[in-house]
């Protein structure tokens, strides 16, 4: 994978948006066991409503795997430098959920060249579910 170049991006500049397919509760089921994370009210209605939900709703760290994945098919996970999220609203299942990234900034530190990005996931409505930020180091 190369490197963009940092005299070719501006700020302002898109990183390619990943779009995935709706949220389903196999998703979810099969998260559990990758993640080790059995909470039952990302996989259990009756636990879920009980709890006072609609329904039963994505982990927040696969939401943030989604938007590592959006950064790393965009540069190599050795140029990330910082990541980091915040959780802005709960992602419900049946869901499709779009992940984006903008050049906010560009600057230097120690000679190498870096950029700073907003990253977000949205729903398709444009309801921001995941928002944070990235530094990347760049060619």
């Amino acid at each position: 994978m190369n490197l963009p170049s940092f005299d070719a991006l501006q700020v302002g500049d898109k990183i390619p948006a990943l779009a995935l397919p709706p949220i389903s509760r196999l998703t979810l089921a099969l998260y559990c066991g990758a993640s080790g994370d059995h909470n039952p009210i990302h996989v259990d209605s009756d636990f879920a409503k009980s709890a006072g939900m609609s329904d039963v709703f994505a982990h927040g760290m696969l939401s943030m795997a989604w938007l590592g994945r959006a950064l790393t098919q965009w540069v190599p996970q050795t140029a990330i430098r910082d990541y980091s999220v915040r959780f802005a609203a709960i992602t419900q299942v049946h869901e499709k959920i779009t992940c984006t990234g903008e050049v906010t900034e560009k600057f230097e530190v120690d000679g190498e060249r870096r950029v700073r990005l907003t990253l977000t996931t949205a729903n398709a409505d444009g309801q921001i579910k995941l928002a944070g930020d990235a530094v990347v180091a760049l060619a």
